[in-house]
């Protein structure tokens, strides 16, 4: 059970119910995360701007969820691996392996395996990445938007992770746990 209630949309602040009902136009759902952050109108406002203007960056989807499940599991935040599971699997279309290689910041691909692998790092080492590892995301084809981008998405995911990992947010996707946990 959630530590952190999650109020229903006629529970919510008059504030936030425009920003869910924004949501559940969009998702066709209003998934419990957003019910929760809606107790401050202010932080689901500020997480839905940012998160809709680095949807129009130029990361695709496909590779948006790849991070989201690499930071999810580095995190051990069973509510975002879950979402992001459903939402790699249903929205951005990743085969399952690629959904299980993200988990570990890997992919196939070369350049989608650089960015995951970068995005860890900035992570692990809290932005304070080498020479090397900026490097070898440019080798790769990506350009400065590109890498503040994807700094950008680590910590977008790491707010929601943290968020999440306090709350212990009532899962309301297919469950999926995190090994690191």
């Amino acid at each position: 059970m959630s530590r952190i209630s999650i109020p229903s949309l006629e529970q919510s602040a008059e504030a936030t119910k425009p920003l869910l009902a924004a949501v559940q136009k969009q998702l066709g759902v209003t998934p419990n995360l957003m019910k929760l952050v809606g107790h401050s109108p202010a932080s689901l406002e500020g997480y839905l701007s940012l998160n809709g203007a680095l949807a129009k960056g130029s990361l695709n989807v496909q590779l948006r969820e790849r991070i989201a499940l690499t930071i999810a599991e580095y995190n051990a935040c069973d509510y975002c691996l879950s979402a992001h599971d459903y939402l790699g699997r249903n929205v951005a279309k990743i085969s399952d392996a690629e959904i299980n290689a993200a988990r570990h910041a890997h992919s196939d691909d070369p350049r989608t395996d650089a960015a995951l692998k970068f995005a860890l790092r900035v992570a692990q080492s809290h932005g304070r990445v080498s020479d090397t590892e900026l490097a070898s995301l440019r080798q790769v084809g990506f350009d400065e938007a590109s890498v503040i981008e994807i700094v950008a998405n680590v910590a977008v995911n790491v707010l929601t992770n943290y968020i999440n990992n306090v709350a212990l947010t009532d899962i309301d996707f297919p469950e999926v746990k995190a090994k690191a946990a």
